[in-house]
């Protein structure tokens, strides 16, 4: 594997998507900066990356404090340069309306939304320094449209997507590409498919058809088609599902 001078910070460096792309980065010869909640869960990640010849550095980072978003990317633009930010942390909960604490609501939009400012905003600082780099936000169906039980998802995943649009039209003209994607479909993960067991028992998990619900390492291909797009035609927003998801 050829080993390239930049770098690829995950925030959210989950088990499936994050991790996936995380792994394809590195596959290109990025050193990747994996940040989550928890640095022991990143062992499996950091192993598998290693395993492949490449070069994964872990960390905790709660993404919603601003000095250690800061810090966490300073460190990373310090070991090599910051060429890719990634923005992927979770967030997903359901609720009644009238069940919404204000609790829940708050700690959805400071992880869905003001963590992905944070992130944003200081990945841009040190791009532009250099006057390149992408950054890239991972969305859901929640970031178009709410649906009954999340308004606290859907309110901090709409303001995701609105925030995304400010700097991609701010930093666009200087060579910064952002783009948001949106996930709009359930991602093939034990915790996806105990929901849908849940709702309709095993038989619905039985009659889930191949490919119907995603993979995560197809999804990553996606992030790394958008960061490798020419300047000449950038995407903002790509928006994924499987063949069979209604919409």
């Amino acid at each position: 594997m050829k080993r390239r001078d930049a770098s690829c910070a995950v925030i959210g460096a989950g088990d499936f998507i994050g991790s996936a792309i995380a792994k394809r980065f590195a596959r290109e010869g990025y050193t990747i900066f994996a940040g989550r909640r928890t640095a022991e869960k990143l062992e499996r990640l950091k192993s598998e990356i290693e395993a492949e010849g490449g070069r994964c550095i872990a960390r905790g980072l709660d993404a919603r404090k601003e000095d250690d978003v800061a810090a966490f990317l300073r460190e990373t633009d310090t070991d090599a340069p910051l060429e890719v930010c990634i923005f992927n942390p979770g967030a997903n909960v359901q609720f009644p309306l009238t069940e919404t604490t204000e609790r829940v609501f708050r700690k959805v939009w400071e992880m869905a939304c003001y963590a992905g400012f944070l992130a944003g905003r200081e990945a841009a600082k040190l791009m532009l320094a250099r006057g390149q780099g992408t950054i890239l936000f991972t969305g859901a169906t929640a970031s178009l449209r709410g649906g009954i039980g999340y308004a606290a998802f859907a309110s901090a995943k709409g303001g995701l997507r609105n925030m995304a649009q400010s700097m991609a039209r701010e930093l666009g003209p200087k060579n910064i590409h952002v783009a948001h994607l949106i996930i709009d479909a359930g991602v093939d993960t034990a915790f996806v498919r105990e929901r849908i067991r849940a709702r309709g028992g095993d038989e619905a998990v039985d009659k889930i058809a191949p490919d119907q619900l995603m993979n995560p390492d197809s999804v990553a291909e996606a992030y790394w088609y958008l960061h490798g797009q020419t300047r000449d035609a950038w995407t903002f927003e790509l928006d994924l599902r499987p063949y069979a998801e209604k919409w």
